[in-house]
């Protein structure tokens, strides 16, 4: 079995932010500044819900937040980079104002993503990977901010007509190699990625569901590996419930997910997801 002291130190940057991951997996608190979200659209758009959700979030023991003003769920209408920045810099501030954690934005588009980082983000969550917008990976040099490369294909309209894999494990690889590479050629250094397999995204139930399980594959790149699997639909499927009623499947998917190798955990459920990773790496740790 793999164990955590096996691991040599794996270091994170984003800005002046620097992790070492190979002891602790950060939890990534989500905050939608959507209408639409599948879990919580409509929750947070104003400033103060949303102020009010960073600080019980840092009193629950999440490490970063994420910001995203632009549904990605299937089927999800596009939104402007206007309107993403309409809902998304006043929450950006007034978080700001209460709480020092780190922030990430959830955005595909560069322009968003230089205004969030000129206004105090340091990362960036691209669900496209860097391939929706070619201006993107020059803003995140610039800025030297973290970048989290996600697998996908298509975009929220088409993504499920791309679920077609001759081999699941290594054509994400190569997909996400592509992004790696992409990374590369525009300055950003390796500290600043981690990558994602994009559970959800492109993917059948039963693929997520070997994506979990075979997650220790994507440690050949030496990368951080972030994994999304809180409320998602294929832990609604198999447990039948909506996705507010999903912690405890999403619990086992978190658990699974540390153990295969993941080191930062994306969730809605931030206090139930610090304990479940805290007693997976106890596992870990254990002689």
């Amino acid at each position: 079995m793999r164990k955590m002291s096996d691991r040599k130190d794996m270091m994170f940057s984003a800005k002046d932010r620097v992790w070492n991951l190979s002891e602790k997996a950060l939890v990534m608190g989500v905050i939608n500044v959507t209408p639409d979200s599948f879990s919580d659209g409509g929750e947070y758009l104003d400033p103060h819900r949303a102020q009010a959700r960073a600080i019980q979030f840092e009193r629950d023991g999440a490490d970063i937040l994420d910001l995203g003003a632009e549904s990605s769920r299937l089927g999800a209408a596009a939104v402007s980079w206007e309107e993403e920045l309409r809902r998304l810099l006043p929450v950006l501030k007034a978080v700001r104002e209460v709480t020092d954690l780190p922030v990430s934005i959830d955005t595909t588009k560069s322009r968003v993503a230089d205004e969030m980082l000129r206004n105090g983000a340091c990362m960036i969550n691209d669900v496209s990977g860097l391939r929706a917008d070619p201006a993107m990976p020059a803003v995140i040099a610039c800025h030297q901010a973290g970048i989290i490369l996600m697998h996908r294909r298509g975009d929220s309209l088409t993504m499920q007509e791309k679920t077609q894999y001759g081999d699941l494990i290594f054509e994400i690889k190569r997909e996400l190699k592509e992004s790696i590479d992409t990374a590369i050629d525009a300055g950003i250094s390796y500290d600043r990625m981690a990558v994602d397999p994009g559970i959800g995204f492109a993917k059948t139930k039963s693929q997520n569901l070997s994506l979990i399980r075979w997650l220790e594959e994507f440690l050949e790149f030496e990368l951080p590996i972030v994994i999304g699997v809180s409320r998602k639909s294929f832990i609604g499927e198999i447990t039948k419930t909506s996705p507010k009623e999903r912690v405890f499947g999403t619990a086992a998917a978190v658990a699974l997910s540390v153990f295969n190798g993941a080191k930062i955990i994306r969730v809605h459920d931030v206090k139930e997801m610090r304990e479940v990773v805290e007693v997976t790496e106890a596992v870990l740790k254990a002689t």
